[in-house]
């Protein structure tokens, strides 16, 4: 028979948020228009309106922030951008940031 012993400790744990890193598009001379919209719609789930006006942001500006989340996400986020623009043949990239 085991026993259940609980513990007060005098010394607080102070939390902390975890951190965020933004994901941000970079602009191409090669990476279509169309597509840079279909990655924004299907890997950052934007609606189509936003997404059109982020590429033309991405387009102008020479980057896009397309989202900030935990790091986990934001590396999956990174790599899927990658892998879908390299097997559709385009050099796209996506970096992360700390926030």
């Amino acid at each position: 028979m085991s026993k259940i012993f609980e513990v007060e400790f005098e010394k607080k744990v102070k939390l902390q948020k975890p951190k965020k890193f933004k994901v941000y598009l970079i602009n191409d001379n090669q990476t279509t228009m169309d597509f840079v919209v279909d990655v924004l719609i299907n890997i950052f789930k934007k609606a189509p309106i936003d997404a059109n006006q982020l590429m033309l942001d991405i387009h102008n500006k020479g980057r896009g922030l397309c989202g900030i989340y935990s790091y986990e996400i934001a590396k999956t986020k990174e790599i899927e951008v990658k892998q879908y623009a390299k097997a559709e043949g385009f050099p796209l990239k996506a970096t992360i940031e700390e926030e």
